[in-house]
């Protein structure tokens, strides 16, 4: 029997894990670019990362992992882009189904999935609808998702509530707002990844990214590894989170 003194000196040297780990996967045009090939190279040598990224998360222990895999501002892009998007979604979802059951991932989607097309849509919802029971890690794909709209879609449900009686000015709180967004019953962030070395958020999870850690990689997204992943949780596990304290 380990004396309880030790038992916790031992818990305090182990490395901490982040409960949820978002990760804003930037770089994949420039990716296929700096070698001469189409954009829609690297967005396929991108989804091999997002492999990576999964096994990694779920080796760690890591609970949540959400992906930004396709902002409401991508279907500015010219058509052929989208379109291959789209596709290369479909084809992923078509491969992996069978191994996130597998592999006990939990897939959820958030966004405004209404305006993807009817088969992509209808691919993520068997997905989803498949892999519901599992429960070693929640994989969450932000699609046609921006955090501006999140905010407005979760006020927009507010007023409604509000014009039927049902809650009262002084019922809102951080706790109600939070339980209207697209990410309601799943925590905050604790570490955001983002690679090729941009420095900023780009409308995503603006409310929910608060109080988290950041961790900027120069990797571009299709040269991110299982290691680059260990490396960022590493970095969180040396980190003091004070919340706005000492």
């Amino acid at each position: 029997m380990i004396a309880a003194p030790l038992q916790s000196a031992i818990a305090a040297a182990q490395p901490t894990v982040p409960r949820h780990v978002a990760v804003i996967m930037d770089g994949n045009g420039r990716w296929a670019q700096s070698r001469g090939l189409p954009r829609i190279k690297g967005h396929e040598q991108g989804s091999k990362a997002v492999g990576e990224c999964v096994e990694g998360c779920r080796d760690a222990g890591v609970e949540y992992l959400t992906l930004y895999a396709f902002s409401s501002e991508n279907w500015k892009r010219p058509a052929a882009e989208v379109q291959g998007l789209m596709l290369l979604l479909e084809r992923f979802l078509d491969q992996k189904t069978n191994e996130m059951i597998e592999k006990g991932v939990q897939l959820r989607a958030i966004g405004r999935l209404e305006d993807l097309p009817r088969p992509c849509h209808d691919r993520l919802r068997r997905a989803i609808d498949a892999t519901a029971a599992n429960d070693k890690l929640v994989l969450t794909l932000a699609l046609s998702y921006s955090g501006r709209s999140e905010i407005v879609d979760a006020v927009r449900e507010l007023v409604r509530a509000a014009r039927a009686g049902e809650i009262a000015e002084s019922d809102v709180t951080p706790d109600l707002i939070a339980a209207h967004l697209y990410t309601r019953g799943v925590p905050d962030p604790d570490l955001l990844i983002r690679t090729s070395g941009e420095l900023r958020l780009s409308n995503f999870l603006l409310w929910q990214l608060s109080y988290t850690e950041i961790h900027v990689t120069q990797k571009l997204w299709p040269e991110f590894t299982k290691a680059d992943l260990l490396a960022a949780l590493d970095d969180y596990s040396k980190r003091h989170r004070r919340y706005g304290g000492v």
